[in-house]
């Protein structure tokens, strides 16, 4: 793992210390130590000055406005062909602090009629009179990233060296470097980059969305940053079988399907995800014939398929006289399609008994339902089609747990914004939609920063690390399958 740090006004402790965490998260160690590109400056330098003796660089005086002019014409720089020991007593001064910065640098004598753009004569070293994080303040000129990468590939004799396909026109200027200076040379691979639908993954566009606030940092839920992936409850292994699955391509148009991902992180869940009940939208149903002054335990399962004598895949849940279901889960109209409840008709309350709606108390407009009234049939003979889930007072008049729940879908409308004109007009209104007033069952008051669950028929939720011990907060990392989404609608 080495940080390429030529740019001493460019690196951030914060995001070194992040790679490496975010890179440990993913599973993977370096196969040897973290190394920096400026743990080799001494080395760089030194082979700079060896380039200008062997004629192949130069000390040149050029604006960087006038450098693009040049090179637009191809015309060669007026210093271009200066005596090689002026190029060596210029780039001395230009180390020893001796000239301002923006008034010299050095370049690559390359060639300037090659039909490369990377081939006209790229800059290996700058003046910057800036204090480097990693390499403190003994330098003053600093190599540029085209001059150092591929040296550094050779000193620490990498083998491949891997990048996406925009970096093919630099093969050229590489392999240029490499030969001119008789050093061992790794093979360079190209690859095109991984792009996902409903996204944006190029790092500009990334950064304009977290610094105009767009979204609410780097590790957005919404973002498919590694970090904004992790925070949404994505786990790391289900983020390495979607890479493996994928594969290596080099057709540059390629978009992968958002759900690709999401079938991978629905597969590792289902498996690890421990079952709870939490109601989004709560509606108040009175149980009339339940003693209001009782609360029976009932057991609810963690895993589907949970043995009995197993008392570790169940949970406690209570049920009482006052019980909450989704508001989607009640029409004052019932059709032959719809399996929640309706006047008259019996559901299912998962886990306890069959409820029967016998009345429905309405406000004074005479549309908005306030409470169900509803009967529970003990014996459990009636057999309705309709299950639902539900959370209930856990003792008379107590409020049920409260959490906030935050529900996201993909952060831009189109399958590519990025070829969009206008991008940011692509951004989806919708992609975050915060519920405050959810209620849910009693176990998970004790769910920690991290943990995930399957909230039954709603999706898989992770608890956010905005999460405190008053007031809970759950992502959802994704969906149930579409055919879980159909019971109660």
């Amino acid at each position: 793992l080495r940080f390429d740090d030529t740019n001493p006004e460019a690196e951030k402790k914060e995001y070194i210390d992040h790679i490496q965490e975010i890179v440990s998260w993913l599973g993977w160690k370096p196969f040897k130590q973290i190394t920096y590109t400026s743990d080799y400056f001494q080395e760089l330098y030194e082979l700079a000055v060896e380039l200008i003796r062997r004629g192949h660089a130069y000390v040149d005086h050029q604006t960087a406005e006038e450098i693009k002019e040049y090179r637009e014409k191809k015309m060669n720089s007026p210093w271009r062909d200066r005596p090689i020991s002026e190029s060596l007593r210029l780039f001395d001064e230009m180390k020893r602090g001796m000239i301002e910065e923006g008034k010299a640098t050095l370049r690559m004598k390359q060639d300037m009629q090659s039909d490369n753009f990377n081939m006209y004569d790229l800059i290996a070293y700058r003046i910057k009179f800036t204090p480097h994080p990693h390499a403190g303040d003994k330098w003053c000129i600093y190599p540029s990233y085209d001059y150092a990468h591929c040296i550094v590939d050779s000193l620490e004799n990498i083998t491949h060296s891997l990048c996406t396909l925009e970096f093919e026109t630099r093969r050229a200027s590489y392999y240029w470097l490499l030969h001119s200076l008789d050093l061992y040379q790794p093979y360079v691979w190209e690859y095109s980059r991984l792009n996902v639908t409903n996204t944006v993954m190029s790092k500009r566009k990334l950064n304009f969305l977290v610094t105009n606030k767009h979204v609410d940092g780097w590790d957005d839920p919404r973002l498919m940053t590694l970090a904004g992936l992790r925070r949404r409850g994505v786990t790391s292994s289900a983020i390495n079988t979607f890479v493996r699955g994928i594969g290596i391509t080099r057709s540059d148009n390629s978009m992968i399907r958002m759900d690709r991902l999401e079938y991978h992180i629905r597969e590792e869940l289902n498996k690890t995800a421990a079952r709870a009940m939490v109601v989004l939208n709560p509606l108040k149903v009175v149980i009339t014939n339940f003693d209001s002054a009782s609360v029976m335990d009932l057991e609810a399962k963690k895993w589907p398929d949970a043995q009995t004598e197993d008392s570790s895949a169940f949970y406690k849940v209570p049920f009482s006289n006052v019980v909450y279901i989704e508001q989607s889960d009640f029409r004052m109209k019932d059709s032959k399609d719809y399996y929640g409840l309706a006047p008259g008709k019996s559901v299912l309350l998962r886990y306890a008994f069959p409820i029967k709606c016998t009345d429905v108390v309405l406000a004074d407009d005479n549309q908005t339902i306030v409470e169900i009234r509803a009967e529970y049939d003990p014996s459990k003979k009636t057999k309705p089609k309709g299950v639902l889930h539900w959370v209930c007072e856990p003792s008379p008049g107590v409020e049920p747990l409260k959490a906030e729940v935050r529900l996201f879908e993909k952060l831009f409308s189109s399958e590519n914004p990025a070829e969009l004109h206008d991008w940011l007009a692509d951004l989806n209104p919708n992609s975050k939609k915060v519920v405050t007033g959810a209620y849910a069952v009693p176990v998970l008051k004790s769910a920690a920063v991290g943990d995930r669950f399957q909230f039954e028929r709603l999706g898989y939720f992770a608890v956010d690390k905005d999460s405190t011990p008053d007031n809970l907060v759950f992502n959802r990392i994704v969906t149930l399958r579409d055919s879980y989404g159909k019971v109660g609608k």
